[in-house]
């Protein structure tokens, strides 16, 4: 091969090494910033259908039976875990606490710059959980559940928001933003259906409406 030849070979090996590692494919996946993906509005709407409908109760349920924020990784706890995963710029201390950064709320569109006006919202609440078939599983599985970083259940949005959200379900809540209705209504399925929850005759008539539209 030619000295020219060569040096051409070379300089497109460099320019695509750049592209790559620009796109984050040498340096591991770039945060994701969001819960996980939740499934297609097809894959929701079938799930949907299986879900057994039944009406719920809450008779027995304490939040301490949901054991939530453990230790994810070395100091970071699910909280803090959720908070860097979804917030952008975050800078954390010795102890994983958050002390710079910013977060979006796709709830509201709102964007906050301290942790402290950010929840992590269980998408899914436990009281919801409880009521639809979790009062029957072991501490460990209600822990799993309240934990869970895996499904689209955990994701860090406006603190009052969440506030106001409490435990209802789709008959009675949804974000503000239509623009993450679908998203939302893909999610609490995939969640129930995962978990092998149930649904009431309200939210499960809520939900084919929203996803209707996804």
């Amino acid at each position: 091969m030619s000295k020219f030849y060569a040096r051409r070979r070379l300089g497109f090996l460099a320019a695509f090494t750049g592209l790559i590692a620009s796109a984050g494919l040498l340096n591991g996946p770039a945060a994701s910033a969001a819960l996980p993906t939740p499934v297609s509005g097809a894959t929701a709407r079938s799930y949907l259908a299986t879900l057994t409908v039944r009406t719920e109760s809450r008779t027995g349920y304490d939040r301490d039976l949901f054991p939530h924020w453990i230790t994810q990784s070395g100091a970071c706890n699910t909280r803090e875990t959720v908070l860097k995963r979804d917030g952008s710029g975050v800078v954390t201390d010795s102890s994983c606490a958050a002390t710079s950064g910013s977060w979006y709320s796709p709830y509201d569109g709102a964007t906050w710059s301290a942790a402290a006006d950010v929840d992590i919202d269980h998408l899914v609440p436990l009281a919801e959980a409880w009521d639809s078939g979790a009062g029957s599983w072991t501490t460990s599985r209600r822990q799993s559940f309240a934990n869970d970083l895996t499904r689209p259940q955990l994701l860090a949005v406006t603190d009052n928001v969440n506030q106001a959200k409490g435990d209802q379900d789709p008959a009675t809540w949804i974000p503000s933003r239509a623009a993450y209705r679908c998203t939302y209504a893909r999610a609490w399925v995939q969640v129930k259906y995962y978990y092998d929850l149930s649904v009431d005759s309200a939210e499960k008539s809520a939900l084919q409406n929203q996803l209707a539209n996804c």
